[in-house]
């Protein structure tokens, strides 16, 4: 029969479960046999050795020796133990006790009794009715720490560079004692390259140093077993120096008998450990192979390690004592070979070949397994082991030599291996294999234990176990059972046996679904069967949903100081609740504020460079974990440079070297050079030059005589860093200048005098001390040498008794101390100016409409000038108004034209009025002597708006309307114009009335009217030029109470309630038609704004010709008038009053009558804005005097000021009052 195999169960699935007694487990070479104590309690188990002290046993003297042997089996075992290879009974020595239920020895040496009393080899049995088991051979043994032997160490006097070893020999204790050097305060002597401790715990010296010399070497063995240190007696070395040694030699000798002493040569290499030039070194196996060279020499050897035939392990070689050790680590015998060692100074070198050997004590390659057999069963127990050199394989059973013991028929040796067939249950026992070599030993207990029991289910009834969908699930069913019981899965109460096309059984009962799905959900039921019985267990499976990450973090990067936020959204299932974990480079977060955690996001503010790393946000469930990470890098502007060196001083260039700051995770793109200038500009720092972010060196071109200091910044795409501090101050040697003062003119200021300005030099340039300039000038048409002069600390000098404007050349020169800089350029100047001799002759005007007239003139000769022509000046002036004659004007304007022109434009004038002009030539000094004054007239143009209008006297069927004339006529009155037209309820327009009044009328009354009605009105005069600017207003004319009287009455009537609600029914059809008839345009008002239109007379002319020249006042009396605002309203009391306009040269025009849609709809504009037609020019001259001018159709001179009245909306978007 097949024996019976018992696997671990895998433990793969949720928590909730309850944790199996079947499991496998190694302890000192044995197996142990599954056990359950609730179920199992009436197998017997052979004897398992479960502890037991180590083989070589070395104890504490000063303590209670313990010797541990535990054991388990059924029923428990008896211990007993030999000593020496005989039986040890406990009971006759009574300082010797073993711990109740085991086999630990406890011997009482503290209170009396030695530790040497109880050195041997001890071996534990643990024996049942099964069998025996037998512990490993423990040799205890006490821990030793002996003292030094007295000896009297001599002092060593040695000369300086001589070699030295000094011996530690320490006494030989158990454990080795561990060796160090120190002094009398305890303090470890320094070693180096010259100067180390040997494996042996010699120190040695490569060559001795006067600093050497010191009167406590003294050596410690340190005994950890027993925490003592031994101390060696202190040597004395004193190391003397050539000229010491000397010194000494000559006190003691005649002059005859003195040589002198020599210092010590330099020499190559020798060994001082290992001697010769081969040596043999022999390491087990596992162990560390230390090999060691120490030479002497002067100077001081280094020393190399190489492998003949080989390569050093990778991984496995240290260098230990300033690489006088080398240290393999868990040697194998692959290791074994020549090592060689090289000590190596400039005068020469040595080698020294190590042949390495690795031997090994015995290790398992298969050591013998337990085995639980039924009756009848076969089984082989398999014990192989290796060794160098190979290991001799030794049988026992229960303790007991198997060439010894008593037969069994069922048993079979062949070498390492025992053969077992049709074993019966009489036949368990234990078996020993001992694997052993000159190096050591293996000991393991394996045993057979034959047992007839039906199947036993051991995993717990009716466990859930809980999947994420597409992970493999494992569904427990650990068994026993002997023989070997088969296992059957089923799913559901009436399912078939589950196969290996789809699901994996494995041999420990466990079945795996390697991909599960959601149907894979239900009850599945385990069945163990053998010739003994049956067994069967349920188990239920859930298939849950898995966590997601469906939004996970983004990589960041951010400046230092800004805040950063991780977004990680989880989706999971909804029975499940998940924990979301952040974690920072797989660490917890820092426990800092700046760190605040939501349902979703990290949020880190203020952030720091050590912020930077890896964020994971980690979603954790009772089935599952998933992860996502982002990485967070941190940038800023890098810091400073520093270490700044100035190194190749020259006369005119210095090289700049300095190291990069750090580069906060953004690389350096360049870095900026500045300069500061301490003895011209101390803190002031200038530019000097870029380099490149890789570079840190920079050849600076300096000037002469200016003490440099340099700093530099690092740039990044952040930004740039603060500057570093600054270099060394470097004053480089004094030159000439190299350049000469720059922006050189010449310009008089009077008429005999010559200004020459420069900008001068600055510290920086002047290139030495002593800057001054030569100034030198001469006439340019005349043949007279140079003029010069030196002066200093000015930018001007001025020359004087010069002719009138005169060209000069003139020239400045740079100088200091040392010389002068380069010839400078000659530039040309003029003297001074004086006031033009000869005004403008025949100047003519002509007038091109009422508001605009040409001027030309004849150029003066360009000598008349006396100096830079700048221009020419039209001055002009309103001397009286046609209509009114012997008026005195008040105001002159002034219009400058630029350069040689000979004409222009005069615009905004007044029409009708009477102008006198004249024309000065001007310079740089000012204005020549005026032309004659010329006069012209301007002709008629259209009259400006009504100064007011106000209806008085409202009846029942008549207004009155009276109004003031309009403030400038602008010509001859010749009519008014009045247009009206009712408004209803609903804002729509009645018909238009057109009516003429004679100019000289100031009132006129309008008849058989509507009553209860409101009208517009629409007001202007006229000229024989056209229709000026209107005016308009509403008024209402008044109620017949008698009507009222009997409309009151007529209410009261039920009659006329219904006649109402039908006119209302009436009024509302009206109303819809009115509506759709005001969309298509035909209501009042149509348009918000009336048109504004130009003057026809006006022609058009370019605004960059220069005609029209510069425009300003000019006073010419002292009265002050001062323009009045704009934009006045009309007061609630229905009169318009005076408005003036603003003084302006542009807002020039005639008016336009409105005009009429075919409907009666009035198109224009209430409101008159700036640059209408309307506006008053700024030339126009008051000529009245303070008494009141009453108009009449003949005296057109009316004195006032043109009304222009803004014209509102009320809310229902008709004309406002």
């Amino acid at each position: 029969m097949p024996p019976l195999k018992i696997m671990p169960k895998k433990k793969h699935l949720s928590a909730g479960r309850v944790p199996l007694i079947l499991f496998l487990c190694q302890m000192i070479g044995a197996l142990d046999v599954p056990l359950d104590p609730k179920l199992l309690d009436d197998l017997v188990q052979p004897p398992t050795i479960t502890q037991q002290s180590p083989k070589d046993y070395i104890v504490d003297p000063r303590e209670n020796i313990v010797i541990q042997c535990e054991a388990k089996g059924k029923p428990p075992p008896s211990f007993s133990w030999t000593r020496n290879g005989t039986h040890f009974d406990i009971d006759k020595d009574p300082l010797v006790t073993m711990k109740p239920g085991s086999g630990t020895l406890v011997i009482n040496i503290i209170t009396e009794g030695k530790a040497e009393t109880y050195e041997g080899v001890y071996q534990c049995t643990a024996r049942n009715e099964r069998g025996a088991a037998v512990s490993n051979n423990i040799v205890v043994r006490p821990s030793r720490s002996p003292l030094w032997t007295k000896e009297r160490l001599e002092p060593i006097t040695l000369r300086n560079g001589q070699s030295l070893v000094l011996p530690c020999r320490p006494p030989i204790g158990l454990p080795p004692a561990i060796i160090f050097w120190m002094d009398n305060s305890f303090q470890r002597l320094p070693q180096s390259e010259r100067v180390s401790q040997g494996l042996n715990g010699d120190l040695y010296f490569s060559n001795v140093l006067p600093e050497d010399t010191r009167e406590d070497y003294i050596c410690y063995a340190r005994f950890n077993h027993t925490q003592t240190i031994q101390q060696k007696q202190p040597i004395s070395l004193k190391v003397i120096s050539v000229d010491e040694l000397n010194d000494t030699i000559a006190a003691n000798l005649s002059d005859t008998e003195f040589y002198g002493a020599k210092p010590s040569k330099e020499r190559p290499p020798t060994f001082l450990t290992p001697e010769g030039n081969e040596s043999l070194k022999e390491e087990l196996r596992g162990n560390v192979l230390s090999l060691e060279c120490i030479a002497e020499g002067l100077p001081t050897p280094i020393i190399y390690w190489i492998k003949e035939d080989g390569t050093l392990p990778v991984n496995r070689t240290f260098y230990r004592n300033f690489k006088k050790t080398l240290q393999i680590t868990q040697v194998t015998e692959a290791d074994s070979g020549n090592y060689q060692c090289i000590a190596k100074n400039p005068l020469g070198a040595v080698h020294h070949t190590i042949a390495v050997t690795v031997k090994a004590a015995p290790y398992w390659i298969a050591a013998p397994q337990n085995l639980v057999l039924s009756p009848g069963e076969n089984g082989t127990l398999i014990c192989r082991a290796n060794g160098n050199p190979k290991p001799r394989i030794a049988w026992l059973t229960n303790g007991v030599p198997i060439e010894i013991a008593p037969e069994d028929p069922s048993r079979k040796i062949d070498g390492d291996t025992i053969i077992f067939s049709n074993v019966q249950e009489r036949l368990s026992a234990v078996y020993q294999c001992n694997a052993s070599n000159e190096y050591g030993y293996l000991l393991a207990n394996a045993f057979v234990n034959v047992l007839a029991e039906p199947p036993r289910i051991l995993t717990s009834a009716n466990i859930l176990y809980q999947v994420i969908a597409n992970r493999p699930a494992f569904l427990d069913c650990a068994f026993f059972g002997s023989p070997l019981p088969t296992i059957e899965w089923f799913k559901g109460t009436k399912g078939s046996a589950l196969h290996e096309d789809i699901y994996v059984l494995h041999d420990n009962g466990t079945l795996e679904i390697p991909v599960a799905q959601k149907d894979s959900t239900g009850t599945y039921t385990c069945v163990a069967r053998n010739k003994l019985g049956m067994a069967k267990n349920e188990v239920h499976l859930e298939i849950k949903d898995p966590t997601k990450i469906i939004k996970q973090p983004e990589h960041a990067v951010v400046q230092r100081g800004s805040k950063v936020s991780f977004e990680c959204k989880v989706k999971h299932d909804h029975t499940l609740i998940p924990t979301i974990v952040w974690l920072k480079d797989h660490g917890e977060l820092p426990n800092e504020e700046r760190f605040s955690v939501d349902k979703d996001h990290l949020v880190v503010t203020d952030v720091s460079d050590d912020d930077g790393g890896t964020y994971t946000c980690a979603a954790n469930t009772t089935l599952d974990r998933v992860s996502a990470s982002a990485v967070l890098r941190v940038v800023d502007v890098p810091n400073p440079p520093f270490d700044l060196e100035l190194t190749n001083q020259l006369d005119k260039s210095v090289q700049l070297t300095w190291t990069p700051g750090d580069d906060n995770n953004s690389p350096i793109t360049k870095f900026i050079i500045e300069y500061e200038d301490a003895m011209h500009e101390a803190g002031v720092w200038h530019h000097q030059a870029e380099v490149s972010g890789t570079q840190t060196t920079a050849q600076l071109k300096l000037s002469p005589y200016v003490n440099y200091s340099f700093r530099v910044m690092a740039e990044n795409n952040i930004g740039r860093s603060v500057p570093s501090e600054a270099s060394e101050q470097y004053l480089t040697k004094a030159a000439e200048p190299d350049q000469n003062p720059t922006a050189v003119e010449g310009l008089g200021t009077e008429p005999d005098n010559l200004v020459i300005t420069w900008k001068p030099l600055n510290g920086f340039e002047s290139n030495g001390p002593g800057l001054q300039y030569k100034v030198s000038w001469r006439q340019k048409d005349g043949d007279d040498e140079w003029t010069s002069v030196v002066v200093a600390n000015v930018s001007k000098y001025i020359v004087s008794g010069t002719p009138t404007f005169v060209p000069y050349l003139i020239k400045v020169q740079a100088l200091n101390d040392v010389g002068f800089a380069p010839e400078p350029a000659v530039v040309m100047g003029h003297s001074g100016e004086d006031l033009p001799m000869v005004a403008p002759g025949n100047v003519r005007v002509n007038v091109v409409n009422s508001t605009l007239a040409e001027v030309h003139w004849d150029p003066v000769p360009l000598k008349s000038v006396r100096g830079h022509l700048q221009g020419y000046r039209i001055y002009y002036w309103k001397v009286q108004s046609s209509s009114k004659r012997n008026r005195r004007h008040i105001e002159k304007k002034i219009l400058t034209f630029q350069g040689s022109k000979t004409h222009g434009m005069l615009p905004g004038l007044q029409p009708y009025s009477h102008y006198f002009l004249n024309v000065r030539v001007v310079n740089g000094k000012g204005e020549g002597p005026a032309s004659s004054d010329r006069g012209f007239h301007t002709p008629e143009g259209v009259p400006s708006a009504p100064s007011s209008l106000k209806i008085v006297n409202p009846t029942l069927d008549s207004l009155t309307l009276e109004w003031d004339p309009p403030s400038h006529p602008n010509g001859v009155l010749t009519e008014y114009t009045l247009k009206y037209q009712p408004i209803n309820s609903t804002h729509e327009l009645g018909p238009l009335v057109d009516l003429k009044i004679p100019a000289n009328k100031t009132r006129w009354t309008l008849k058989n009217l509507n009553f209860s009605t409101r009208y517009k009105f629409y007001f202007y005069a006229q000229t024989s030029v056209g229709s000026g600017s209107q005016i308009t207003e509403e008024a209402i004319t008044t109620v017949d109470e008698a009507m009222a009287s009997r409309q009151v009455d007529i209410a009261t009537q039920g009659w006329f309630i219904g006649l109402m609600c039908a006119v209302a029914l009436l009024i509302l059809i009206l109303l819809i038609v009115c509506f759709v008839r005001r969309n298509k345009g035909g209501k009042y008002p149509v348009k918000e704004k009336e048109d504004a239109h130009a003057d026809p007379e006006i022609q058009p002319m370019k605004e960059d010709d220069g005609t029209f020249g510069e425009y300003r006042s000019f006073e010419s009396d002292a009265e002050d008038h001062k323009p009045l605002k704009k934009g006045s309203r009309t007061p609630s009391d229905r009169t318009v009053k005076k408005e003036d306009s603003d003084d302006s040269l542009v807002d020039y025009g005639e008016g336009v009558n409105g005009q009429f849609n075919e409907d009666g709809s009035f198109i224009g504009q209430y409101s008159v804005p700036s640059g209408s037609e309307h506006s008053e020019s700024p030339e126009t001259t008051e000529l009245c005097s303070e008494e009141t001018v009453v108009p009449t159709a003949v005296d057109t001179g009316y004195c006032g000021r043109e009304a222009k009245v803004p014209h509102q909306k009320d809310k229902a978007g008709k004309p406002g009052n």
